[in-house]
């Protein structure tokens, strides 16, 4: 069990039962999973470009990714269906809270000009989607043997019924937001 995760049963479930006013244990919210993913730009110019993406999405996440589709063909961008436009990861369990651990104590931090990540990013059911410009800000990711900049989007998907509630989770777990000025 990880240490957030084993925080997260030992101490931030009662803690966050008590402020959202929820009388069943199983009622608080939990996260889910994290789905990290990669649109590859060069995908139709080059196979390659899609290998590369994979290996360092394998590397930020321990995990191997599973390479996405076109689930339709748009003759402007001359894309056919069924042609490879990026690769995914889904986390869940152990690696999930150990990824967003990192995100949250290691990543988030070394990012330039950082004053925290936007609240507004949820969605109405509580889940938080978070956009890095380029993947090279993970510790894993050599700077110098990446020749095109990818971004990189994660979703953390929870249990919570509603955005009050996803935010709440998301703070007790350690997520930076910005403190908004009134």
């Amino acid at each position: 069990m990880s240490s957030l995760q084993n925080k997260f049963t030992t101490e931030i479930m009662a803690n966050l039962k008590k402020e959202l006013g929820i009388k069943n244990s199983m009622a608080v919210p939990k996260l889910s999973r994290i789905a990290v993913n990669i649109g590859v730009k060069g995908a139709l110019v080059d196979s390659k470009n899609i290998e590369k993406a994979s290996a360092a999405l394998a590397q930020i996440t321990g995990q191997k990714p599973k390479v996405t589709r076109a689930k339709k063909s748009i003759a402007s961008f001359k894309l056919r269906e069924d042609d490879a436009v990026g690769v995914m990861v889904t986390l869940r369990g152990k690696r999930m809270y150990d990824f967003l651990e990192k995100i949250t104590s290691i990543v988030l931090p070394r990012l330039r000009d950082f004053h925290g990540v936007d609240i507004n990013q949820f969605d109405s059911r509580g889940n938080y989607t978070l956009g890095f410009k380029e993947y090279t800000v993970f510790p894993e990711i050599d700077p110098g043997k990446i020749d095109k900049i990818q971004g990189l989007e994660m979703t953390v998907v929870t249990t919570a019924k509603d955005k009050k509630e996803g935010i709440a989770l998301l703070k007790a777990l350690g997520m930076p937001f910005k403190i908004v000025q009134s």
